[in-house]
């Protein structure tokens, strides 16, 4: 489907990720080639009534709603993101398909894999663009080390060692919320670990089979709030009363890809003054190179160039000769830097060019591709309920 018609965006969830995808939408229009319709911000929806107000206030949205149904009826609506609790998905996002709108649905797709087989079938039903919102392949250092992989002289991957740590879950009296409910597989790996599945297959492909998972839960219980909270905040009240966490605080396990390569992963939501630490070694058979979230606009880079006396790791700084850079930022020049917000823009303008028909940057992951991240996903709860033993990727 092609449109030269502006296009009307809404978001569905008005939290910590939501106000990243209103945000990439209000940048969308100013970054790149002229070509792309306009852009009308339209709605912003949170059960919460003041969540929704006040990011409507923030963004530039034209008006807050309480209920998801009201973005599926409305007609001046023509896209929209959903990032709300993942068990909520399956249900917004087939009725948005059902009412016509181009969905991007935030990662994990799904709480179960039955559910996001039956989300990739309404996609096909509907056609629709249908995305999913692996934000991590916008950034430029990612891509460069992957075009080092591809096309430079790093070639095919035969280890990637990768870890997602953060610290959000460390405090044992932060309030109990939607993130620590839910079955083995529900906590950190699907929350943070799906991310780094991706990136590991963004380099070696799919992965054919996992083993010697191990889900840990280090945090057993959580205070009830006593109101709402964005995020991770742990500003609201608690209670006194006390509910168990149902799921994971630290996931490990080994993979095999397709392509013969060994992943090694590590993810954590307890990991003690790293809020954000993303991180990972690709060794290859021309090379290596890593990349670190907290210095997002650069990597490291070791091939055969250099002569024997100055061999080792050298560091590159990202810009504008790098994916997304050159008029994708305000002040595109190199060693200015860019962080984790610019992925959602870059993401929310692939998104909108996808759905005006034009083919500049490359296309979002598909809902089939969150599919597969959570075919992983369920592999991996596998080897770990059966003591670590190897499961292969259906």
């Amino acid at each position: 489907m092609t449109t030269t018609q502006p296009i009307g965006v809404a978001v569905i969830g008005a939290g910590m990720a939501g106000r990243a995808h209103l945000a990439g939408y209000r940048a969308a229009s100013t970054m790149y080639d002229a070509g792309l319709p306009g852009i009308r911000l339209v709605a912003v929806a949170d059960i919460h009534e003041p969540f929704a107000r006040d990011a409507a206030r923030r963004y530039g949205y034209q008006r807050a709603e309480t209920d998801w149904r009201a973005i599926a009826e409305a007609p001046d609506i023509d896209a929209v993101s959903v990032v709300v609790a993942n068990p909520l998905h399956r249900e917004i996002v087939e009725g948005l398909l059902a009412a016509g709108k181009h969905v991007l649905c935030e990662k994990p797709l799904a709480p179960t894999v039955a559910d996001a087989e039956a989300m990739v079938r309404a996609a096909e039903r509907s056609g629709r663009v249908a995305a999913t919102g692996f934000t991590l392949r916008r950034s430029p250092a990612i891509n460069a080390v992957r075009r080092q992989v591809t096309e430079g002289p790093l070639g095919r991957v035969q280890h990637f060692n990768g870890h997602y740590w953060c610290d959000y879950g460390h405090n044992s009296d932060a309030p109990m919320s939607w993130r620590y409910r839910g079955g083995p597989g529900s906590g950190a790996l699907s929350d943070i670990g799906s991310h780094l599945v991706d990136v590991g297959e963004y380099f070696c492909g799919p992965v054919r089979g996992v083993r010697g998972a191990v889900l840990s839960i280090q945090v057993p219980d959580r205070p009830v709030p006593l109101g709402a909270a964005v995020g991770h905040s742990a500003a609201v009240e608690v209670s006194t009363e006390r509910r168990r966490v149902g799921n994971e605080d630290i996931a490990t396990f080994t993979a095999t890809f397709a392509s013969g390569a060994v992943g090694t992963f590590s993810v954590s939501r307890i990991a003690r003054g790293l809020a954000n630490a993303l991180g990972f070694e690709v060794f290859s058979e021309g090379g290596a190179a890593t990349f670190d979230m907290s210095r997002p606009a650069e990597f490291t880079l070791a091939d055969s160039a250099p002569p024997a006396d100055s061999d080792g790791y050298r560091r590159v700084v990202v810009g504008p000769q790098h994916a997304y850079i050159a008029a994708g930022l305000p002040m595109d020049f190199p060693g200015v830097g860019h962080g984790q917000n610019d992925f959602f823009a870059w993401q929310a303008r692939a998104f909108l060019e996808q759905i005006a028909g034009l083919d500049r940057l490359p296309h979002c992951p598909t809902l089939a591709d969150g599919l597969h991240n959570l075919r992983v996903l369920d592999a991996i709860v596998s080897s770990a309920t059966a003591d670590g033993k190897a499961v292969t990727v259906q």
